[in-house]
């Protein structure tokens, strides 16, 4: 791991645990454990304030670059629930991939239970996109 633990923007924390929160999708074994896994991993997590984030770092609106087991490579913004559609390559943060994938950084490599199996992915790029959080109810 790059930075040695996830890092995370102290907005952007409070937004995805409202939306684990908030989830109904939480009757799904693969979708609890990476729920669960995430939750273990935030524990440990550096939280940082706005503006301090590293540019590498995998958060909300980012659009990472990765690489499968299978030497596939794919690119996918990480996004809201609401804003989720794979068409687009914009998965939701509350996806198994979202999850796995929320607070790395650019060179981490990944094991993570999917709904195919376990798997390891590569980061291999994260661009920033512009951030707009609702942030009302933080």
């Amino acid at each position: 791991m790059k930075y040695g633990q996830l890092i995370v923007d102290e907005r952007e924390y409070a937004l995805l645990m409202r939306n684990i929160e908030s989830s109904r999708s939480q009757e799904d074994k693969i979708y609890r454990d990476s729920i669960k896994k995430l939750k273990t991993e935030l524990l440990s997590a550096k939280i940082k304030k706005e503006g301090k984030m590293p540019e590498d770092v995998i958060r909300y609106n980012s659009v990472v670059r990765i690489r499968t087991p299978f030497n596939t490579e794919s690119s996918y913004q990480i996004v809201t629930p609401e804003k989720s559609n794979i068409k687009q390559n914009k998965i939701s943060i509350l996806s198994p991939m979202g999850l796995a994938l929320f607070g790395y950084a650019k060179g981490d490599r990944i094991v993570w239970q999917f709904p195919s199996g376990t798997n390891e992915i590569e980061i291999i790029g994260v661009s920033q996109q512009e951030i707009q959080l609702n942030t009302e109810a933080l």
